[in-house]
């Protein structure tokens, strides 16, 4: 299933391609999710992305379940360094190689860097230039200290009560803010390394959970604004759309089939052969149709239950109509547009029972010069880059040997 059947379009290699952010340096303290993702945006960029680790690794590296992905998905194009930032020799280091930095990136609680000297504040005395990229579970407020979680704002940012059924709350089905949370934090580095070379100077950019998922709740808090009645959960929801809905067919299978416009109700009545519904002014405008849902939606369920999900499928493609079948993650390795437009990309996987072994990792979801952002660097191994990165510091070969005697780096 990880090798494609046939070999997509040959691009450049990604890593003799000119790259936006080639020569800028990130040095990345993070964890989980939400700030591995900013790092690899920007990594995928070109960036020189550096994870610091401690001694025993990112924990997501043995991550189990649901998990299990995290951390061969989020750190491609990075380099690994293991530091014990507890120790004062370890810190010191930490604080050297954020020294060199254009940007630093952190995600964990309020507090915690500072401890070890790699706060904001700390850190731009020395480098004003500095670009500090704070990843929290909120923004500085009351909330501010909370242990928060994708799930804990997911929880009370209104997305769990969209998404499941009323009395059942249900969390969405990836990592929604941590990886949008991320992308968000990239995004105000971005934007700070354009000021800086305007200005000369760097500047911190926080990005939260909280926030980011009550971004994304935003339009159903808006429709409550607008309508004065509040958003029923999707399962429940109005549709604004008559025609925008899954589908049972022949043999049980699903398909999701749509006509969201006048224009498009007419193809879909001709294409499917319901010239009665289509001569039915009580169907003539979206307004309408969706005000007769209740009535129109057995209807059309009946008529389209004899058909196969196939048949649909080639229908609604051939007269250009919106359609989806209803897919498994683990379906779209076989995905044909994706293999055709290199969409996935192999890397090696570096820690568990498949250590070594290649895998199909998706890309980012958009070209530069006409090309995806691909993988110039493997997922790291643990500290695999510690020594060389110690030395570019300008650690002798002795001075690498006690640190690692003292157990301040790996």
């Amino acid at each position: 299933m990880n090798a494609p059947d046939a070999t997509p379009a040959a691009s450049p290699d990604p890593a003799s391609r000119p790259l936006p952010l080639a020569g800028l340096r990130v040095v990345e303290f993070t964890h989980m999710v939400m700030g591995p993702t900013c790092g690899m945006v920007l990594a995928d960029m070109g960036a020189e992305v550096i994870k610091v680790e401690p001694i025993e690794g990112d924990r997501t590296r043995h991550l189990l379940g649901a998990g299990a992905g995290f951390f061969p998905m989020f750190n491609r194009n990075k380099k690994s360094i293991s530091i014990d930032l507890h120790k004062p020799a370890g810190a010191e280091v930490a604080r050297k190689l954020a020294a060199s930095a254009d940007v630093v990136a952190e995600n964990f609680k309020p507090g915690t860097m500072g401890k070890y000297g790699l706060d904001y504040a700390a850190l731009s005395a020395v480098n004003p230039r500095l670009i500090y990229v704070s990843h929290k579970g909120f923004l500085p407020g009351p909330y501010e200290h909370r242990v928060a979680l994708d799930e804990v704002v997911q929880m009370m940012g209104g997305l769990a009560y969209m998404t499941g059924r009323s009395g059942d709350p249900l969390r969405a089905g990836t990592s929604v803010n941590d990886i949008m949370g991320g992308m968000f934090g990239a995004i105000g580095a971005l934007g700070a390394l354009i000021q800086r070379g305007i200005t000369g100077r760097g500047q911190e950019v926080q990005s939260a959970l909280f926030e980011n998922n009550v971004f994304l709740v935003g339009q159903h808090m808006m429709q409550y604004a607008i309508t004065g009645k509040p958003a029923a959960p999707m399962p429940e929801r109005i549709s604004a759309w008559a025609v925008y809905d899954v589908f049972t067919v022949k043999d049980g299978e699903q398909i999701f089939l749509s006509a969201v416009s006048d224009a498009q109700w007419a193809v879909f009545c001709d294409a499917l052969g319901f010239a009665d519904l289509k001569a039915d002014v009580r169907y003539a405008t979206n307004n309408e149709r969706v005000t007769l849902r209740p009535e129109l939606m057995p209807i059309l369920r009946e008529r389209l239950a004899t058909r196969s999900a196939a048949e649909l499928a080639a229908l609604f493609e051939r007269v250009g109509l919106p359609f989806a079948p209803i897919r498994k993650p683990e379906e779209l390795f076989d995905d044909e547009h994706l293999n055709a437009t290199g969409g996935l990309a192999e890397i090696t996987l570096p820690d568990g029972a498949r250590a070594g072994e290649t895998a199909r990792s998706t890309l980012f979801p958009f070209t530069m010069d006409g090309q995806r952002l691909g993988v110039r660097l493997q997922p790291p191994h643990q500290g695999e880059h510690t020594t060389e990165l110690l030395a570019a510091l300008g650690y002798d070969g002795a001075a690498i040997e006690a640190l690692r005697a003292q157990r301040a780096v790996g």
